[in-house]
């Protein structure tokens, strides 16, 4: 008889991610700590290191780099399928509306692929912590 794991239904939740694939998938499940004790998405994007560097002084606010800080491997991974799913997106029709395709029109696109990886965390934490498949806009 097969002992049901958790992780079986936490997998096939981040599989439901676009641009989110099983070695994501299992890259995230084995490295990143429990997702419950993130406070936000933000903290588990930050934690993987995909959110700007601030140099903010005197009420001016200063936004750079990422951080890199965090787990390379998963914000690798990440970058990858967010480069992947540009790639698909590119030639569904009304693309040029959407908010990838909005971004993609004065930015450069590896700047894209990093803002769309910070995009998948958070959705990745709000997938895991509220226990929910992800549900497209």
């Amino acid at each position: 008889m097969r002992r049901h794991c958790r992780a079986e239904p936490a997998a096939a939740r981040l599989l439901s991610v676009p641009g989110v694939g099983p070695i994501t998938v299992s890259a995230i499940l084995a490295g990143a700590p429990d997702i419950r004790g993130f406070r936000s998405g933000r903290d588990f994007a930050a934690w993987l290191g995909l959110v700007p560097r601030q140099n903010s002084s005197g009420g001016k606010e200063r936004l750079g780099r990422i951080t890199k800080m965090g787990d390379r491997t998963i914000r690798r991974l990440l970058v990858i399928g967010a480069m992947s799913t540009i790639r698909w997106s590119r030639g569904k029709q009304n693309f040029a509306q959407s908010w990838l395709g909005r971004i993609i029109a004065r930015k450069p696109i590896k700047l894209v692929a990093v803002a769309l990886a910070n995009k998948m965390a958070r959705i990745i934490w709000a997938v895991m912590a509220r226990e929910e498949t992800y549900r497209t806009a």
